[in-house]
């Protein structure tokens, strides 16, 4: 078995521009945002975005890097709708594909079985076929006639997740109350690169832990970033909750202004400035 371990540098010269870029997480819990500072800080551009929408979604798209966006929602969750995501769609600067948050987990689950659609009744009688007019319908084959929307799979070139805790081998465990749906992710990428809190052995891993909390496996992990607080500033609990002052600080703050304080060199440069950010306000 393999050592998976590597850098969050080492992960963004493994993608490309114009691919299509899964994000775990929800809304602003657990995302994994030292990964989406990587990406930042990098000239990638031209990104389809697979996300149920955070401040990963917001920093992206302020920044001028995503083409089209696939999501269900963009939000910081005490804050309703991402503001620098809003300003972004407000000015036409990307493509959006926006479902139902049940057809969202119907597409994961598709390209995760190598599937081209799955049938969901999410969707219909809403404005979401209006609004997507490419998706489609299907009709059971089995004599009811009943009326499907033909999800289509959302298939992705990479994923990025965050969880509490992952092995060297890729092996990956959240210790918070929900999983994020991320192990569909990486089920339904090509590639996928789990960041954690902390790196421990397969043993402390599955030691006295709940089998459903080993959601991710190393059959579907290319590689392991330890990135302690990487979820910052959204929650990763129960090691930390929302960082919500900081929170407030991004979404009143105009991007060029934020991301010049906040999106140095490198993860060390971004924690520094955080402390130093709080430092002032006490």
């Amino acid at each position: 078995m393999s050592d998976k371990t590597m850098t969050a540098e080492e992960v963004v010269s493994r993608l490309a521009d114009g691919m299509t870029l899964g994000i775990g997480g929800w809304g602003s819990r657990r995302k994994p945002m030292a990964l989406v500072r990587a990406v930042l800080r990098s000239g990638l551009t031209d990104l389809t975005v697979v996300s149920y929408g955070g401040p990963d979604v917001g920093m992206l798209a302020a920044a001028g890097r995503i083409r089209k966006l696939v999501a269900a929602f963009v939000t910081l969750d005490s804050i309703p709708l991402e503001p620098h995501y809003r300003a972004a769609r407000e000015s036409g600067a990307l493509d959006v594909m926006e479902v139902d948050e049940a057809m969202f987990m119907w597409g994961l689950r598709a390209a995760a079985g190598r599937l081209p659609f799955l049938p969901v009744r999410a969707g219909l009688g809403s404005d979401v076929m209006r609004v997507n007019p490419g998706l489609r319908t299907v009709t059971s084959p089995y004599g009811d006639g009943e009326t499907f929307v033909a999800m289509p799979a959302l298939r992705m070139d990479a994923a990025l997740v965050h969880v509490g805790r992952a092995d060297r081998l890729g092996n990956g465990r959240y210790l918070g109350p929900d999983p994020y749906f991320d192990d569909l992710f990486c089920e339904a990428a090509d590639t996928a690169y789990v960041s954690c809190e902390r790196i421990v052995d397969t043993a402390e891993l599955t030691k006295e832990a709940a089998p459903q909390t080993l959601l991710i496996k190393r059959h579907t992990v290319t590689g392991v970033i330890e990135a302690p607080n990487g979820a910052h500033f959204t929650s990763c609990v129960p090691d930390y909750p929302r960082d919500e002052a900081f929170q407030r600080e991004y979404a009143s703050t105009p991007w060029p202004e934020w991301a010049g304080r906040f999106l140095g060199k490198d993860e060390h440069a971004y924690r520094s400035a955080v402390r130093s950010w709080h430092e002032e306000r006490s």
